[in-house]
């Protein structure tokens, strides 16, 4: 079954879909509770765990890390922790349980079982149940999410599919990046579903424009979220919600795995999880290797980025990390074509931008008589490096995310395979590699969440990815507040004008 992407112009066809369970407040303090171990109160909640009630704080064993997302339990260390449903503990026949039986549980009952370790009958539960030290409203906020367990399930979670969203562009200057997405995640997907999905679950796509300002990508990503109800985004491309995305996703508490940001990692967000490094990652590691190999920490150097707020602040971050590397002399300058001469002892030149105004830039500085190094990220410049003149020969490097080398043959018969099924040629690599890149995170975080999966799960199956194998790009890591899998990048040396580049060594990694 192929995947169904729907774009904006069909979102009404949503409106037969389930929305999921509303809850009261109440309900939803409860769940809080329930998955995190965390009082709507903001009130610190302890566990009292062993013979020995040794305190520990409630988010350390929060009752979904045995009992699960259902409550359904899931098997642990040999154990298998009960059944807690409402519908199961009220039942009108009891319960038995390691071969006692016991009365139905009421909410007086069940409140002594969370706070005393007790079951209706005066048994003691199993020592490895934790006894929660609760407020009357938290245990009365639990006790009400329970009765709704089992029909509570994430957005975008149904039995036989599962939801993922992203924003593309299909119209204006990026629709060809967008286009080129699209196929990638749908043929990526495809396969995925042609195979059985994940799980029993078939993978539908649902695939909004963001359109070209803050305004219409919020809306586009309200659409998603609100509307279809997605259960996690994937490879989105939208940046003008660069800057905006983290504390969106936070507010929704919705993953996003392969972000596909054009400036940058998206830094403390424990939402996102990016596959390949951001323009930071790579120009630290140009500098790392300027100064190791090249030894010109000591120059005169300079960032050079355009004149609008997102690249300043990036290049004023960059300047941070070049100082902690040792860089002892470095500017930053918002380019334009009447402040060359601001570039005039620039011994050194970091540039973030488009490849036009790099190839303009290039041009002007030879015109000048100025032939500084120049370092720059291929994923920006690439297409006009040609471009630049002949002076700048072995003195342009160029930052990679991975190269041909990287690859396994199971990594290039993969990647061919994917282009053959979506037409696609060599254009736009890293963009190709990045989205199918996201979908091996986000599908092998699927997996390992398991049948009984939860937002709150995949990130954390996502976060136990460790020398992750995509075989198109260096292993990659994650981590509790490591979401960038893969941070620094190749070194490429242009030499002009036979056209040739010759990598520098294997990959740089930086903090």
């Amino acid at each position: 079954m192929k995947p169904v992407a729907l774009w904006m112009s069909c979102l009404l066809a949503l409106s037969g879909l389930a929305h999921g369970l509303e809850l009261t407040a109440s309900e939803a303090a409860g769940k809080r509770l329930y998955r995190e171990g965390l009082s709507a109160q903001n009130v610190e909640i302890s566990a009292r765990v062993g013979a020995s009630d040794m305190l520990l704080p409630a988010q350390a064993v929060p009752c979904a890390n045995c009992h699960g997302a259902d409550g359904r339990g899931r098997p642990e260390g040999g154990v298998r922790p009960p059944d807690i449903t409402w519908r199961r503990l009220s039942s009108t026949y009891g319960l038995s349980v390691n071969g006692r039986h016991h009365p139905a549980y009421t909410e007086a009952a069940f409140a002594r079982a969370v706070s005393e370790g007790r079951d209706p009958a005066g048994n003691r539960l199993d020592p490895a149940m934790p006894r929660f030290v609760l407020t009357l409203r938290d245990q009365a906020n639990l006790t009400a999410y329970l009765k709704r367990l089992e029909d509570d399930r994430d957005p975008g979670l149904e039995p036989q599919r599962l939801r993922l969203g992203t924003l593309l562009p299909r119209q204006g200057p990026m629709a060809e990046l967008g286009n080129t997405v699209a196929a990638v995640l749908t043929a990526a997907i495809e396969q995925i579903n042609q195979t059985g999905g994940i799980h029993g679950r078939i993978l539908e796509l649902v695939n909004v424009d963001p359109g070209n300002d803050k305004a219409s990508a919020r809306a586009a990503l309200h659409t998603l979220i609100d509307n279809a109800r997605v259960f996690a985004l994937i490879a989105p491309l939208a940046p003008a919600l660069d800057d905006e995305m983290p504390g969106l996703l936070e507010q929704a508490q919705v993953p996003l795995v392969g972000s596909l940001s054009l400036f940058g990692a998206f830094a403390g967000s424990g939402q996102i999880f990016e596959p390949l490094p951001g323009l930071r990652e790579q120009m630290l590691a140009l500098a790392r290797y300027a100064a190791g190999s090249l030894q010109l920490e000591a120059s005169q150097s300079v960032i050079i980025h355009p004149a609008s707020e997102t690249q300043a602040a990036l290049a004023q971050r960059l300047v941070l990390g070049l100082r902690e590397q040792g860089w002892t002399h470095v500017t930053t300058l918002a380019y334009s074509a009447d402040n060359l001469q601001a570039l005039k002892n620039a011994q050194t030149v970091f540039y973030l931008g488009s490849a036009g105004d790099f190839a303009e830039l290039a041009g002007r500085l030879d015109r000048a008589g100025l032939a500084p190094w120049l370092f720059a990220a291929s994923t920006q410049v690439a297409g006009e490096v040609l471009q630049v003149p002949e002076a700048f020969s072995e003195r342009l490097f160029l930052a990679y995310p991975f190269v041909p080398e990287d690859w396994t043959s199971a990594g290039r018969a993969a990647l061919s395979d994917l282009r053959q099924r979506s037409g696609l040629g060599g254009q736009h690599a890293v963009l190709q590699v990045g989205a199918y890149c996201s979908v091996l995170l986000l599908s092998e975080g699927l997996k390992r969440a398991g049948r009984d999966v939860s937002r709150r799960s995949l990130i954390e199956a996502v976060e136990s990815l460790h020398d992750f194998d995509t075989g198109l790009t260096p292993q990659m890591n994650f981590g509790p507040g490591k979401r960038l899998g893969l941070s620094g990048a190749h070194i490429v040396r242009v030499q002009l004008p036979e056209q040739r580049f010759y990598s520098m060594g294997p990959f740089i990694r930086v903090p």
